[in-house]
């Protein structure tokens, strides 16, 4: 008998971080995403503690778990400017903390662009921002999640291997690891859409950095081509990816306990996070095992 799949969305903390719980109940998440401060600014009001209790409370009355979060679109961790670069290892620091205070089991983040100074260095600026920000959160029980990228501009992670050597260059690499966005990596150039394809991708993956780093996916269709290098994010089913790879994402076994989570637009009623859900729900084969590729590993969820 298959478990229920961790599914759920990116939602909305307006009116305070705690009410992410009450929209991902009413869509039906069984795991979600949020922002832990407004995600266009570099710096918030630290949480008090009726803020962090209100949180915990909703969480344990959802069960909604595990939750992560989304770091600031701001952070780039190898930027060219030196106090765009100190600002976003302060940021990276802070929302960690704010993750550990929370009980969040990840802080997913965009690694960086490196504006041109070139790929070498932007890995080691980015490993560097990472280990900065974990001397100054010993103890931080959150993962310092690496999101992989569809390669627009300079920005670094569209290559496995980019994340698996900013990953070895890590000094506490047990609090390391990889979110799969299936749109950003389809934009990069991998065939996530075919059986083949699939199967290759996710060898590439344990080879590169390893299936046990893997704390969550963003299940995403993509609005432009493979190898567009274009970052376009649409409804599951409507964009180039096809059902097929959602369907294979939906029955490999070895991502069965990995949350899967929406970044798709949508309205204030939240009917497509639901239709989306519905829809990814519908591909999942019917008892039974899911589907095992050919590749060894097993992805861990956060927490």
């Amino acid at each position: 008998m298959r478990t229920p799949p961790l599914l759920g969305s990116h939602m909305s903390t307006s009116g305070g971080v705690y009410t992410a719980f009450a929209r991902g109940e009413r869509s039906g998440c069984v795991t979600m995403q949020v922002f832990t401060k407004n995600n266009s600014r570099w710096s918030a009001p630290p949480y008090d503690d009726p803020a962090i209790g209100r949180f915990r409370a909703e969480a344990a009355r959802t069960g909604i778990a595990p939750v992560v979060a989304h770091a600031t679109y701001l952070i780039n961790l190898c930027a060219t400017d030196p106090s765009i670069l100190q600002r976003s290892r302060d940021a990276l620091a802070d929302e960690l903390t704010r993750c550990a205070q929370l009980g969040i089991a990840g802080l997913i983040v965009h690694p960086g662009a490196h504006g041109g100074r070139g790929e070498p260095d932007g890995i080691r600026l980015i490993a560097e921002s990472v280990n900065e920000a974990h001397e100054r959160t010993p103890g931080c029980a959150a993962l310092t999640v690496l999101e992989t990228t569809a390669g627009q501009g300079t920005s670094l992670g569209y290559r496995f291997e980019q994340l698996g050597e900013i990953i070895g260059r890590v000094e506490r690499q047990e609090r390391m690891a990889v979110c799969i966005d299936t749109c950003h990596v389809f934009a990069a150039g991998y065939d996530i859409g075919t059986p083949a394809g699939w199967d290759a991708t996710i060898g590439e993956f344990d080879r590169a950095i390893g299936l046990s780093r893997l704390a969550a996916v963003h299940v995403n269709d993509s609005r432009r081509e493979r190898g567009s290098r274009v970052d376009r994010h649409e409804h599951i089913g409507k964009g180039a990816i096809g059902l097929g790879g959602f369907r294979m994402l939906m029955n490999d076994e070895r991502l069965e306990r990995v949350p899967k989570i929406l970044e798709t637009e949508k309205s204030e009623d939240m009917h497509e996070d639901i239709e989306n859900m519905a829809l990814l729900r519908s591909l999942m084969r019917p008892g039974g095992r899911a589907r095992r590729g050919s590749g060894p590993g097993a992805g861990r969820a956060p927490g």
